[in-house]
């Protein structure tokens, strides 16, 4: 790569600002001195995020000369070592010479792709400039391991599939309407949404065949690049059905015994101790996130088993067969991510398990904030006859009692009330309309 040729990239690159892409709800910090790092699942917008903030930068009136954005997925950066990185800073001051490397902002877009990266990074940053910001693919780096590399300086802001509230934007759906027209649609919105996702790009395609193709190609693609050549899989096949088997059991706990008992009915061969480190493994490339048991006992909780759901629903229903409860597990996979996002300071997520069951805690330690339950259908009965609406106010009202909680609510697929059981209020809302409300 030529000096030469790294200016064209460059302004080839600045030529394209601002960038014609759709909003997120969720802004990068364009305003500090740190290094910035986006993790995320494969395909959900990390890339797009840089780029917007890009857009806020010229919104701002930054020159697009003050920004310099490299993609090291061109082909012409393959062969690159980090010794010849600065060759990129020596191609920038020759373009602008009178502007100091202080003033610019520098993306840094798949640089992992390069060994020894870090070591760039942390000398830029130390000595030049304090507007960094590094993103790459969990086939390279994971996001413990850039945290690492990078000795414990960066910022790092999560990127996840779209929310139902960004999913109606990309849609054109008017989400403060109060027509019920508009309403309707919004319901029509969310059915799809809950089944198939929130990949951007899937969103944006408009043929169901289609959605589902890109879906398993990205499937694909984690199995190849996030698990086979990073982790070094040496039985894919194996992996397969145990991803497969592990999404089917979404909203149950986790029983990785289970799971290696129809690895062996299936006749594969596999020791159990690599089933629980690709367990791992799928949460570290956000393939799957862990919703431990709630326990006040740290001990406890280590014991008991967790729930994984998956970071898309799309993803999920495109590599495994549709199931006759999977509305409702969907419902408590969309549930989850959107209180996922609506974390904030050390709050966390576990279920309840005990006299009931409730399947979302939502508090910091002991601290518990509020409590939710998620079902489909209020009024249909489960498999023994039991009335699901007495099921589940059960487990919520037993796990209030036991945690000291009384913000409750029960999230549905279309029932709305508000009731009152053994002295608390419980407040229950369609999913459409409790996602748009944040």
């Amino acid at each position: 790569m030529t000096k030469d040729e790294i200016k064209a990239c460059i302004s080839l690159k600045q030529r394209e600002m601002p960038f014609d892409v759709k909003e997120r709800e969720e802004c990068l910090p364009i305003d500090g001195r740190d290094i910035i790092t986006i993790p995320g699942v494969r395909r959900c917008g990390k890339s797009t995020r840089m780029e917007l903030a890009i857009n806020g930068l010229i919104a701002r009136g930054v020159p697009k000369e003050n920004i310099l954005w490299i993609g090291f997925d061109d082909e012409r950066f393959a062969l690159m070592t980090a010794s010849e990185l600065d060759l990129i800073l020596d191609a920038y001051r020759e373009m602008y010479p009178d502007i100091p490397l202080k003033d610019v902002w520098m993306f840094f877009d798949e640089l992992p792709l390069v060994e020894n990266w870090e070591l760039f990074v942390l000398r830029v940053y130390k000595n030049y400039c304090k507007h960094l910001f590094v993103c790459g693919s969990n086939a390279h780096t994971l996001s413990k391991e850039m945290k690492s590399e990078l000795r414990g300086w960066p910022l790092e802001f999560e990127t996840w599939p779209l929310s139902f509230r960004e999913y109606c934007d990309f849609k054109g759906l008017d989400r403060g309407s109060a027509l019920e027209s508009e309403k309707a649609r919004l319901r029509v919105g969310f059915d799809e949404f809950n089944r198939l996702g929130g990949m951007p790009a899937v969103v944006l395609t408009e043929s169901v065949s289609l959605k589902y193709k890109r879906l398993q190609g990205y499937f694909d693609t984690m199995i190849l690049k996030d698990f086979i050549e990073h982790f070094q899989v040496k039985n894919p096949q194996v992996l397969r059905f145990f991803l497969k088997r592990a999404m089917a059991g979404l909203s149950n706990p986790l029983s990785v015994n289970a799971i290696y008992g129809d690895v062996r009915a299936q006749g594969l061969k596999i020791a159990k101790d690599e089933l629980y480190g690709w367990l791992e493994d799928a949460c570290d490339i956000y393939l799957f996130l862990k919703v431990p048991k709630y326990s006040r006992s740290v001990a406890r909780q280590a014991a008991a088993l967790s729930k994984y759901y998956v970071v898309d629903n799309g993803l999920r229903n495109a590599v495994i067969p549709l199931q006759s409860d999977d509305q409702g597990r969907q419902l408590e996979n969309t549930v989850f991510l959107e209180l996922r996002r609506r974390l904030s300071g050390a709050e966390t997520v576990s279920y309840y398990q005990d006299r009931g069951e409730c399947d979302f805690v939502i508090g910091d330690g002991e601290n518990i904030s509020r409590l939710v339950q998620v079902t489909w259908d209020m009024s249909c009965q489960d498999e023994a006859g039991r009335i699901t609406r007495k099921r589940e106010l059960a487990g919520l009202l037993d796990a209030s009692e036991a945690l000291g909680c009384t913000d409750l609510t029960i999230i549905t697929h279309d029932e709305e009330a508000v009731l009152t059981e053994r002295g608390k209020t419980v407040k229950v809302i369609p999913a459409w309309k409790w996602l748009l409300n944040r």
